[in-house]
């Protein structure tokens, strides 16, 4: 396993960060906090532009879970079904949907147990929604993370558990709110998968990745 950074140089990292851009907004379209689960749900193997597509005339119909309920399952297929396993999150939603009105009075619960005893909603989603409604510093580990994570010996690890737990002990306290969206951004928009734009890289002196792009 890689070593980690040096703490001085992850606060200089998170300080550019800031810098760029002091308040990081998750791109997911959403009108409060039943939306941001439903549309975070949907975002598994989904791009952010892909739900926001799909959502956006569900959302202007749907706010609350009894109102999901009432357009039924083929009402919610059909506006979802250009989002990739829309069938099978179609039923995860409706299930959520029914259980949020039965056990939890229609509101969202804010522990991540509870948002994870839900249907199609994982520790990602569940962490995702704590931090963009909530505010709690939980840090959803996605594809793009793990790679900033790994690259940059930000936060090495071999899973995604590792990766977020290395998030947690090594980004200082100040920087946790929203380093989970930084590091989104930054994978999202610069250190690419295939093609890392390396030369604009506002943090390239104090990154180790070796394979770097000109």
């Amino acid at each position: 396993m890689a070593k980690t950074l040096d703490y001085h140089t992850i606060r200089e990292i998170f300080t550019r960060f800031q810098d760029a851009e002091a308040e990081p907004k998750g791109e997911l379209d959403h009108t409060n906090v039943y939306t941001l689960l439903v549309a975070v749900a949907l975002s598994a193997q989904a791009t952010d532009a892909g739900v926001n597509k799909a959502t956006k005339s569900l959302f202007e119909i749907v706010e609350h879970p009894q109102q999901m309920l009432d357009l039924g399952l083929e009402g919610l297929t059909e506006h979802i079904k250009s989002i990739g396993l829309f069938r099978q999150k179609a039923k995860n939603v409706m299930k959520l949907s029914q259980l949020l009105v039965d056990d939890y009075g229609g509101v969202v619960p804010n522990s991540r147990a509870a948002l994870q005893s839900l249907p199609g909603v994982g520790r990602k989603t569940a962490n995702v929604v704590l931090n963009m409604w909530w505010h709690y510093p939980a840090q959803a580990v996605d594809t793009h993370i793990f790679r900033v994570g790994n690259r940059t010996r930000i936060a090495p690890g071999k899973t995604v558990d590792a990766v977020e737990r290395a998030i947690e002990d090594n980004i200082p306290v100040d920087f946790q709110h929203h380093a989970h969206h930084w590091m989104i951004l930054h994978g999202r928009y610069h250190c690419k998968a295939r093609k890392p734009l390396c030369r604009t890289c506002i943090i390239r002196d104090l990154c180790p990745y070796e394979e770097k792009t000109e």
